[in-house]
Formats: structure tokens, sequence, C-alpha cells
């Protein structure tokens, strides 16, 4: 008998935060306003309930939460140094297994510069808020 752990809601939520933070934190760097409403609208890293079943137990929810935590790091140490490719596609082929859409392959992000540097993105999130 095998005894297999189903994923929690708070990993189910970190999934949602890690994508998330791709958007507001990860793509403003490598792509414009208008390229990233475009992957909202093909809905990369989006995630539905059906979605969340494809990685029912604890060691799926926290393959993807590693995948994505993997990519987040490589992506955001600005320069891409060239033997991370196997591990920026191992985690890629990783989020698609498991029905998640991340449509990029390494060299998006390796030729590209940080794109828009005096640029602000509508996806970033604010460094402050204003209290009225």
């Amino acid at each position: 008998m095998k005894i297999v752990f189903a994923s929690t809601p708070g990993q189910e939520e970190k999934v949602v935060e890690l994508a998330r933070y791709f958007y507001t934190d990860i793509f403003p760097l490598y792509f414009s306003d208008e390229d990233i409403h475009e992957f909202e609208r093909l809905e990369v890293l989006h995630t539905r309930p059906e979605q969340f079943e494809r990685f029912s137990t604890l060691g799926d929810a926290f393959q993807v939460i590693t995948s994505m935590q993997t990519l987040i790091s490589i992506l955001e140490s600005g320069h891409i140094p060239e033997k991370y490719q196997w591990m920026f596609r191992k985690n890629v082929q990783t989020l698609t297994d498991y029905g998640i859409c991340f449509p990029f392959n390494y060299s998006q992000f390796s030729d590209s510069k940080h794109v828009h540097l005096d640029y602000i993105s509508t996806y970033t999130k604010a460094a402050n808020s204003l209290l009225l």
C-alpha cells in the first residue's frame, strides 16, 4: 500500500503567488507591457483549479514550486551564465509536464538585455502606496 499526501491550499496559493511574481518582477525586466499583456491573453503561467489536479500530491506541488523558484533565481541574476541553460530547460519542461504554460526558451532571456531600464511597466508593483 502506498500513502500519498495531497497538495495543500497553501502550496496552491504559493504557485499563484509565484506566477504573479513573474508578471510583476520578472517579465517587466525583459518584455514590454504589450508583450506581457499578450502573455496574459495566452495564459502564460495561468493556473486553474483543474490544473491543480495534475499536481495533486505534495511531491508534485513541491516540484512545480521549486521549478518556478529556480527559474526566478536564474532570471533575476541579470546575466544568465551559459552553464544554466540545461537547468532552465529542465524547469520549463517540469512546468509543461504539469500543464503550466511557460513558452519561453533560454535565448529569449539570455540574448535580452534588461529591456527597459528607463521604463516603468504598468505590471510592476508600486514601490510604495499613498494612504489618504
